[in-house]
């Protein structure tokens, strides 16, 4: 099947892709309910060497900048207590993490969490931390914008490979909250 974005020969419905998964991303897709149907969730095997947004885009076109979004893990902290959440921008913009996210979690101060924290709670790899399949008791901050887009490319929860999903199926993942400005424009 041809994807509904970006110049990539073939994508498939993720269902059929999951021994290409890892494994928090394979059990997410599995268990996968709610409007948006499973076989929506497309996987675009891609090179692990151009996984980064701006490579990616250079490669595969321009035009995937404002249809992708990035995944990135913070850690906000108000005392001896570190909250974990996971926040969805569109790749064009930054998250805000010391206005919107430090608000949000009720946290004195909040960055972006370590790669080795990142990675070992996720059981992802760096570079390809995707929304599906994150810790359930996280909180999932998305940006309205990522909803507004209609196919939204992302990690797959490995540098190789993507997942191109609705915009709007970002509200049915497990602890989403739907945030206005999240996402700021990079300087």
């Amino acid at each position: 099947m041809r994807a509904p974005i970006g110049d990539f020969t073939e994508a498939r419905p993720a269902p059929d892709c999951l021994d290409l998964l890892t494994a928090p991303v394979a059990a997410a897709v599995r268990t996968w309910s709610g409007p948006v149907p499973a076989d929506q969730l497309l996987y675009v095997d891609t090179d692990p060497a151009i996984a980064d947004t701006a490579v990616f885009v250079e490669h595969h076109g321009p035009d995937l900048l404002d249809a992708s979004a990035n995944c990135v893990v913070v850690a906000g902290r108000r005392g001896e207590t570190t909250t974990l959440a996971a926040c969805v921008v569109k790749s064009a913009t930054r998250v805000d993490v010391n206005g919107a996210v430090r608000k949000h979690l009720g946290a004195r101060k909040a960055s972006f969490a370590p790669m080795d924290t990142a990675t070992g709670e996720t059981g992802m790899e760096y570079g390809g931390i995707t929304p599906i399949g994150l810790p359930s008791d996280w909180p999932l901050l998305v940006d309205a914008a990522v909803l507004d887009t209609e196919w939204v490319l992302i990690g797959s929860g490995s540098r190789r490979g993507k997942l191109i999903l609705p915009g709007k199926a970002f509200a049915q993942l497990p602890g989403a909250v739907v945030m206005d400005a999240l996402g700021v424009p990079t300087a």
